[in-house]
C-alpha cells in the first residue's frame, strides 16, 4: 500500500515539476542573419540589436513570466545557408518565432520552410515579393522596394525630373527594385532613358555609369541596391564628374556606413529613409521620436557606434513578436500569427505598423522621410 502511495506521489510530483518546467521554459527567438559576407553591414547591427534588447526584456521580467532566448546563426550572406539554418531552427532548436532573412534572397529561401512548419516569421529584407502576394506565416518590417521607388519618384516629380538613368544590382533586392521601379515609374511621369545593371561583387561600375552619362536627355541617376555596390557606384559617379546629374539611392543604403564608404562623392545624394536616421531632427510631437532617440542612445552606449536603420528593422521585428505573444497570451503559433496580423497603431523605428490579413507589413509612404547628404551628414529634404 505504501509502495502504491509513494508511486502516486512520485508521479504527481513529476507532473507538477513538468508543469512548472513548462511554465519556466524560455521563449525561443530564432534568427538567421548575414553577420558576415557582403551583407554584413546589415546583419551585424541586426544581431547586436536583438542581443541587446533581449537582455533588456529579460532584465525587466521577460514575457509572460518567461525569459527570451536568442538562437541565431550567421548565413554568411548565402541564401543556401539561410535555408539550412532555418531548417535547423525549426526541426532541432524548435523556436517559437523566426526573425531574419537580412537579404531578400535569404528570406525567400526560408519562406517555404516556415510555411510548411506553420512558424511565425518576420523578415528584415526589403523586396515587395516577400509579402506580395501575402504568405500566411511571413511578415516583414522594412519598407518595400516599391515604396522606396515611389518616394523617390515623388521627389523627382516635384523637381521637374522625368528622364532617369536606372542602375540596379542583379541580386534579389536590386532585381526586385528594378522591376518595381519600372512598374510605378509611369504613375509619376518618369521614363527610364537608360537601364544598366551591376553584380553584387563588382568593384567598378564605371562602364555602366559612363553609358548613363552619355545618354541624351538624362536628368538624374537612380541606383537600386544594397551592400557595398551602391557605394562603389557613388564613388565612380564622383570620379566621372557626374555631379550635375542628381544621384538618388534606395533605402538599401540608409546608414552612416554608406557615407563612410562613398566619401565625398556622397555629397548631395538623396534617398528615402526610416525616421531613425534623422531622429534628432524630428519634432517633439512626432510619434516615432521617443522610440528612435531611445534606441539611438542605448545602442551608442552599448556598442560605442551609431545604430543603423537595419538594426531598427530587427528591433521592430522583436518588439512586434513580443507584443503579439503578449496579446496572444501564449506562444501558440497560430495565436501569435493571428495577433501579428491584428497589429494596429504599433509605433516602431521604421514607422507606424497597421497590419491586416491582406497586409503583412502594415506601413505606408508616410513612414519614409526623404534625406540628402550635406557636409558629410544626413539632412532632411524640404
Amino acid at each position: 500500500m505504501l509502495s502504491i502511495i509513494l508511486k502516486k506521489t512520485v508521479i504527481a510530483a513529476a507532473l507538477c515539476c513538468a508543469g512548472a518546467a513548462c511554465a519556466a521554459e524560455n521563449i525561443k527567438i530564432g534568427s538567421v542573419l548575414s553577420v558576415s559576407g557582403p551583407a554584413a553591414f546589415l546583419g551585424d547591427p541586426e544581431l547586436k540589436t536583438l542581443q541587446m534588447y533581449i537582455e533588456k526584456i529579460n532584465a525587466e521580467g521577460g514575457v509572460l513570466g518567461r525569459k527570451l532566448e536568442l538562437v541565431h546563426y550567421d548565413d554568411g550572406s548565402d541564401a543556401a545557408k539561410a535555408n539550412g539554418f532555418a531548417k535547423r531552427l525549426i526541426e532541432s532548436d524548435k523556436v517559437d518565432v523566426l526573425i531574419g532573412g537580412t537579404t531578400t534572397g535569404a528570406t525567400m529561401a526560408m519562406a517555404p520552410l516556415v510555411d510548411k512548419a506553420s512558424l511565425p516569421f518576420i523578415s528584415l529584407a526589403g523586396a515587395v515579393v516577400i509579402v506580395d502576394p501575402v504568405k500566411k506565416w511571413v511578415f516583414k518590417t522594412p519598407h518595400t522596394d516599391r515604396m522606396a521607388a515611389e518616394k523617390v519618384f515623388e521627389d523627382m516629380k516635384k523637381r521637374g525630373i522625368s528622364k532617369v538613368g536606372l542602375l540596379s544590382e542583379t541580386s534579389g533586392f536590386g532585381a526586385s527594385g528594378r522591376k518595381e521601379s519600372q512598374a510605378v515609374a509611369a504613375k509619376y511621369g518618369i521614363t527610364f532613358v537608360a537601364d544598366e545593371t551591376y553584380g553584387p561583387k563588382d568593384t567598378d561600375i564605371t562602364a555602366q555609369l559612363t553609358r548613363i552619362k552619355g545618354t541624351a536627355g538624362v536628368q538624374a541617376v537612380f541606383v537600386f541596391g544594397l551592400g557595398q555596390g551602391p557605394a562603389v557606384a557613388t564613388k565612380n559617379y564622383g570620379q566621372l564628374g557626374m555631379g550635375a546629374l542628381p544621384l538618388y539611392q534606395s533605402h538599401g543604403v540608409a546608414s552612416d556606413e554608406y557615407i563612410k564608404l562613398s566619401g565625398k562623392s556622397a555629397e548631395g545624394v538623396r534617398l528615402p529613409t526610416p525616421a531613425l536616421l534623422i531622429g534628432a531632427m524630428l519634432p517633439a510631437a512626432d510619434a516615432q521620436k521617443a522610440i528612435v532617440t531611445g534606441y539611438d542612445k542605448q545602442y551608442k552606449e552599448r556598442y560605442k557606434i551609431d545604430p543603423s536603420t537595419f538594426g531598427g528593422y530587427a528591433l521592430d521585428a522583436l518588439n512586434l513578436s513580443v507584443d503579439a505573444i503578449r496579446r496572444a497570451g501564449s506562444t501558440d503559433k497560430e495565436k501569435v500569427r493571428g495577433a501579428l496580423e491584428q497589429t494596429r497603431g504599433f509605433v516602431g523605428t521604421t514607422g507606424v505598423f497597421n497590419m491586416t490579413p491582406a497586409n503583412h507589413m502594415g506601413l505606408d509612404l508616410s513612414a519614409f522621410r526623404m534625406v540628402e547628404v550635406k557636409n558629410g551628414e544626413w539632412a532632411l529634404l524640404k
